[in-house]
C-alpha cells in the first residue's frame, strides 16, 4: 500500500463504508481529476488530482469559481486511493465523511510546468474535464490552507456550478444518490434496453397519468424507427429533468459524458465559449439520453456534417393565450397556402403544446444568413397580408389577440422540437406527424405517447420527407 494513504485507511472502517480500500496501482500516462460534491456535516466540494498512484485532494466550501476574482478557499485532506475518483454514494452516518457523494466532473490534468513541481507550494495546472476547464492555481496559504483561483483564459465565467444538480457519470442527482437509487438486481431495477442499463426505472416523471422513467424508455424504443431518421446526424438540445417535471428541468446542448450511440463535435461559437456539441447515431444513443433522464428532444436546422447548409425550415405556430383553436387553424392554413403560392411543399405536426408546427425540407437556400432572412418574409408577408390575425415580431405585447409566426428558429444553432419528441408539459403530449387532412381532428396536445404508437400502424403522413427536392 502506498504509505500516503495511511491516514486514509486509518479514518475509515472498511466494514461500514463502501469507500475503496487502498491498493497499489500502476501510474498512468494521462493523469485524471475528480471533482466530487459531499453532501456531509458541511455541503462542500472535493477536488482530486492524480499524482504518484494516489489522488491529492482538497475539501472546496464552495466549490470551484469560473470567476477570477473569486479566491475559493480549498482545504488539503489526506491523500485518497485512484480508485475514489469512482465512488459515488453515501458513506453512513457516524463514518468519517458520512453523507452523499456526487461525482461533479472528472477528465485529465496536467500541470503547466513539470519542472519542479511540488505539492508543498503553489501550483499552476489545466483541467480537461466536461463542465470544468481551462487553467486553475491553487495557491497554498498556511497548514492544510490553499486557495483554488480560475486562471484568466476563454473560459473565464463560463460556468456557474450551481446550474449543475445531476452526476456526470450517472445523471442521479444528490437526491436520488441518498435514497440508493442505483441497477440492482430486483423486478424492476436491472432491465438492459438495447444494451443500456436503465437505472430507477420507477422513477415518476409525470403524475397525472402516472407516466414511469421505464414507461418512457420503451416509448423511445418503439418511435425510434420513426424518430431516428430526424435525429441522424443532426445535432441535438434535450431538456433534462433527473427528478421528473415537478422537480428542476434543465435544457442541455453540451456533451458532457460519452455513451455509446453518441457522437461528439466541435462547433466554435462566439456567443457560446462551449464547443463540444453532439448527434445521436442510433437506438442505444437514443436510450442512453433517455437513461440520462433526457426525455424531450430539439433538432438543428442541418446536419453535422453540413453546419453551414440549412436544410429544414420550421415555423411555429404560437397563439394568444385565448385564442380559440379555429383561429389556430385557420393560421396554419393561411401559412400553407403562402408556401403552396412558393411552391414548396410543407408538412405538418403538433406541437404538442398550444400550437401546431409546419415543417419545409428545402435546400436551395444556401447559407443560414439567407435562410433566415426567408423564413422572416414569409413570417412579414402573413403580417401584411392579414395585419389584424398575425405578427412576426416576438414581443409579447404585440401578439395580444394574434398569432405570433415564429420564424426566429431559423437560425445557426437554433432548435426545434424533434418530430415524435415527448413534451415537458404538465401531461405528457407528443409532438407528432399528422397529415393535413387531419388538421381539423387532431389538436396540438392530444396525442400521448400510447396515440403515438398505435399510429405506427398506420400510414406514415411523412414518409416521403426526405425524397423532397426543393
Amino acid at each position: 500500500m502506498n504509505k500516503n494513504l495511511k491516514k486514509y485507511q486509518e479514518k475509515r472502517n472498511f466494514e461500514k463504508t463502501k469507500e475503496p480500500a487502498p491498493k497499489q496501482i500502476k501510474k498512468h500516462k494521462k493523469l485524471r481529476f475528480v471533482v466530487q460534491h459531499h453532501l456531509a456535516r458541511r455541503d462542500h466540494y472535493d477536488l482530486r488530482l492524480e499524482w504518484n498512484g494516489t489522488l491529492k485532494s482538497w475539501a472546496v466550501p464552495k466549490g470551484p469559481s469560473y470567476n477570477p476574482k473569486d479566491r475559493r478557499l480549498a482545504v488539503q485532506v489526506e491523500d485518497h486511493p485512484f480508485d475514489y475518483r469512482n465512488f459515488e454514494g453515501t458513506i453512513p452516518k457516524g463514518q468519517y465523511g458520512g453523507g452523499t457523494v456526487m461525482i461533479f466532473d472528472e477528465g485529465y490534468w496536467e500541470p503547466q510546468s513539470k519542472e519542479n513541481l511540488d505539492f508543498n507550494k503553489s501550483i499552476k495546472f489545466t483541467l480537461h474535464g466536461s463542465r470544468l476547464k481551462g487553467n486553475w492555481a491553487l495557491v497554498h496559504m498556511k497548514d492544510d490552507n490553499w486557495l483554488l483561483l480560475k486562471e484568466k483564459d476563454p473560459y473565464v465565467n463560463e460556468l456557474d456550478i450551481k446550474n449543475y444538480k445531476t452526476s456526470i457519470r450517472s445523471g442521479r442527482t444528490m437526491k436520488e444518490i441518498e435514497q440508493n437509487v442505483v441497477k440492482k438486481k430486483t423486478s424492476k431495477k436491472d432491465f438492459i434496453v438495447e444494451g443500456v442499463a436503465i437505472s430507477n426505472p420507477d422513477k415518476l416523471i409525470f403524475s397525472k397519468p402516472k407516466v414511469t422513467k421505464f414507461d418512457i424508455v420503451l416509448y423511445y424504443q418503439k418511435i425510434a424507427r420513426r424518430m431516428l431518421p430526424f435525429l441522424n446526424h443532426r445535432l441535438i438540445s434535450t431538456v433534462r429533468c433527473p427528478s421528473g417535471i415537478n422537480g428542476d428541468c434543465f435544457f442541455k446542448k453540451h456533451l458532457e459524458t460519452k455513451s455509446d450511440g453518441i457522437a461528439r463535435i466541435h462547433v466554435p461559437s462566439d456567443k457560446d465559449k462551449k464547443t463540444d456539441y453532439y448527434y445521436i447515431k442510433d437506438i442505444s444513443g437514443l436510450i442512453s439520453e433517455v437513461q440520462m433522464n433526457s426525455y424531450e428532444f430539439h433538432i438543428w436546422g442541418c446536419k453535422a456534417n453540413k453546419l453551414s447548409k440549412p436544410d429544414m425550415l420550421v415555423f411555429d405556430l404560437d397563439p394568444d393565450e385565448n385564442m380559440s383553436l379555429d383561429k389556430v387553424r385557420e393560421g396554419v392554413k393561411d401559412l400553407k397556402s403562402i408556401l403552396d403560392e412558393l411552391h414548396l411543399v410543407s408538412f405538418l405536426k403538433t406541437s404538442g403544446g398550444k400550437g401546431y408546427h409546419v415543417v419545409v425540407p428545402i435546400q436551395s437556400l444556401k447559407s443560414w444568413t439567407s435562410f433566415r432572412k426567408f423564413a422572416k418574409n414569409i413570417a412579414e408577408i402573413m403580417e401584411m397580408k392579414w395585419p389584424q390575425k398575425y405578427v412576426s415580431n416576438m414581443r409579447l405585447k404585440n401578439r395580444k389577440g394574434k398569432i405570433f409566426i415564429d420564424w426566429v428558429r431559423n437560425t445557426k444553432m437554433a432548435t426545434s422540437v424533434a418530430p415524435y419528441s415527448i413534451r415537458l408539459k404538465k401531461t405528457p403530449s407528443v409532438s407528432m406527424p399528422i397529415s393535413w387532412r387531419e388538421l381539423d381532428k387532431v389538436s396540438p396536445s392530444e396525442i400521448t405517447m400510447e396515440d403515438a404508437i398505435q399510429r405506427l400502424k398506420r400510414k406514415d403522413p411523412w414518409e416521403n420527407f426526405f425524397d423532397i427536392q426543393q
